[in-house]
């Protein structure tokens, strides 16, 4: 008798028990997806502030939302020799890669600069990720491989920071991807996690739980999609360029990147500088723009003998 009387009481204090659980982890969730979220800057200008010509499209990505992009072609009465396809880092927008455009038109490549999906002037989305960049890369491939001054569809990919991670990854689903120029990449995305839950100070007993989340919310492992894993599958030509002075990814990510590579065209290229720029931009443009016009060049070539 004693037990029954107990029993409602009990049933409520369970229920309540478990009530407090799930909120406690809907909340957890919610701050994880808070933190995690790429804050959006919309471009305040476009290619005319570098005095280029440019047409603006709207290209179909993943699920059923459009990305905002810039096609600036070789240049008037010019044949591209190649197209490079542009991706910003975590954050950024098409317009933070614009000091890149002038060195490619004028090497007589065209360029396609993109938005990713949470960014700049493209369509939202449920979250950002590098796999969704990479989506947004593949996307951007198809849309400039049907586009009539892209080079004869001799395509290079180019990104920065989660943007490079991307470009790594595309490149693994896209074998006629011509180079990849891959700038401040880090190997692996667990150790990034790792290091900004330190920097939120995150109790580290946190730690296993957040990295299967966020694994479970993008649909990938980590060890599926790492830098370190993609470009151990690529075939086609990659530079890893790496500023010596990166707060934000240490240049020794750079040197493992180069390490797992799978073939010997695979360049890594460390100079004076951070995460975000290098002191001599120009000079060291002159290098990218030689290994895209080689890496182009090669696959004309091969194009050519097929």
């Amino acid at each position: 008798m004693l037990m029954t009387a107990f029993q409602p009481s009990f049933v409520l204090f369970l229920l309540a028990g478990v009530a407090a659980v799930l909120a406690l982890r809907a909340g957890v969730r919610r701050a994880i997806r808070r933190g995690l979220a790429a804050p959006r800057v919309i471009e305040s200008a476009g290619p005319e502030a570098v005095g280029l010509a440019f047409s603006t499209a709207r290209i179909p990505t993943a699920n059923g939302r459009f990305l905002h992009a810039w096609f600036i072609p070789a240049g008037a009465g010019a044949k591209a020799s190649g197209t490079v396809i542009v991706l910003h880092g975590w954050g950024g927008n098409a317009q933070m890669m614009l000091p890149l455009a002038r060195p490619l038109h004028e090497a007589g490549l065209a360029a396609l600069f993109i938005d990713a999906r949470c960014h700049g002037r493209s369509d939202d989305d449920s979250f950002a990720s590098l796999p969704r960049f990479a989506e947004d890369t593949e996307a951007a491939y198809d849309w400039l491989s049907a586009h009539p001054d892209a080079g004869g569809g001799r395509i290079a990919l180019l990104g920065h920071s989660v943007g490079a991670g991307a470009v790594l990854l595309a490149a693994t689903r896209r074998s006629e991807v011509a180079a990849v120029v891959s700038v401040s990449a880090f190997a692996h995305p667990a150790d990034m996690m790792r290091s900004w839950l330190a920097a939120k100070r995150i109790p580290h007993w946190m730690e296993a739980y957040i990295l299967d989340y966020v694994q479970a919310t993008i649909g990938f492992r980590f060890d599926d999609i790492a830098p370190v894993a993609s470009i151990a599958r690529l075939h086609c030509p990659v530079l890893l360029v790496h500023g010596e002075h990166d707060e934000v990814v240490p240049v020794a990510d750079a040197s493992r990147l180069h390490a797992a590579r799978a073939h010997d065209r695979v360049a890594l290229l460390t100079l004076p500088g951070n995460h975000e720029s290098f002191e001599d931009m120009a000079q060291e443009m002159k290098t990218i723009v030689v290994f895209l016009q080689s890496a182009l060049s090669s696959s004309t070539g091969d194009a050519e003998g097929t």
